[in-house]
């Protein structure tokens, strides 16, 4: 191998080792924004139960309505995490696709 070819392959390997470590940082952004999600999820969960266990009693119409809100904010709350782990599948097979 000449000095010309050794030198091309540095440099193509640290331009695969930068978008492998940026990929690496982005996967594990994207792993943190999934947990805090979850957590969310899991906070909205319990604010629902709670919500619930005391409107046992109420005007069945204020429940009705403060369960649907209640409801539409969880789907969302669930679509949100969905779109988030959909990109960290994406992002993964772009990353194996690079070290492979």
């Amino acid at each position: 191998m000449n000095e010309t070819t050794t030198a091309v392959m540095h440099t193509d390997l640290d331009r695969l080792a930068e978008r492998v470590e940026k990929a690496a940082a982005l996967v594990q952004q994207l792993r943190e924004d999934r947990a805090r999600l979850e957590q969310t999820c899991a906070e909205q969960e319990r604010r629902l139960k709670d919500v619930e266990h005391g409107l046992q009693g109420q005007d069945a119409a204020t429940v009705t309505q403060e369960l649907g809100a209640l409801r539409k904010e969880q789907r969302e709350w669930t679509s949100e995490r969905r779109d988030v782990a959909q990109r960290i599948e994406s992002l993964l097979k772009k990353l194996e696709r690079l070290e492979g």
